[in-house]
């Protein structure tokens, strides 16, 4: 497998009520730049969005954020991410986002980490793309995504096949091992 350039996180906005969260992401972040991938996320300034890019820039690492204009009026944008790309809409940032990226990885987050990550699952399962999407479980986070895809295979909604198309993982450590080794 050719090795992966650019990887995008999708993560909150908050920081969670578990420090486990706020150590994964700097784990991950700082895990993408040591190994020399840039990291594409929603480049906000706040919760977990900020502890990813902080650890990413600290190690030296390449950071580029994508945020509507709209949500810049909301979250503050991260403000020593010189690489920020300004969209019209979310449909646009989750399009940007996935072009850029090689790879997706999913950090504990609220309902649009949620909305990120089943587009782009669903994106996969259509065939518009055949990059990696892996599901970082810290302390059970992604327990619900990953029942929910279990729920529609067993009542009939969708193929098997949907399985092979995502990698649920307990940890940073384990999602790095996988974005080393060019995805699964």
């Amino acid at each position: 497998m050719p090795r992966l350039r650019a990887v995008a996180v999708f993560c909150g906005s908050r920081e969670g009520a578990d420090p486990a969260f706020r150590a994964a992401a700097a784990a991950l972040g700082r895990g993408i730049a040591l190994g020399g991938m840039r990291l594409v996320y929603g480049g906000g300034g706040i919760g977990l969005m900020r502890v990813l890019a902080d650890a990413a820039l600290a190690a030296g690492g390449a950071v580029t954020g994508v945020m509507p204009a709209f949500l810049r009026r909301m979250e503050v944008a991260h403000p020593a991410v010189a690489d920020l790309i300004t969209t019209d809409s979310m449909h646009q940032r989750k399009r940007i986002m996935a072009d850029l990226a090689d790879a997706f990885v999913m950090l504990p987050g609220g309902l649009g980490t949620l909305d990120e990550t089943v587009e782009i699952l669903t994106w996969r399962q259509l065939g518009l793309h055949a990059k990696p999407v892996i599901l970082c479980d810290i302390a059970g986070s992604a327990a619900p995504l990953a029942a929910a895809v279990e729920t529609a295979i067993a009542q009939g909604f969708a193929d098997a096949g949907l399985r092979d198309f995502l990698r649920v993982v307990p940890d940073a450590g384990a999602a790095l091992a996988l974005l080393a080794a060019g995805g699964f």
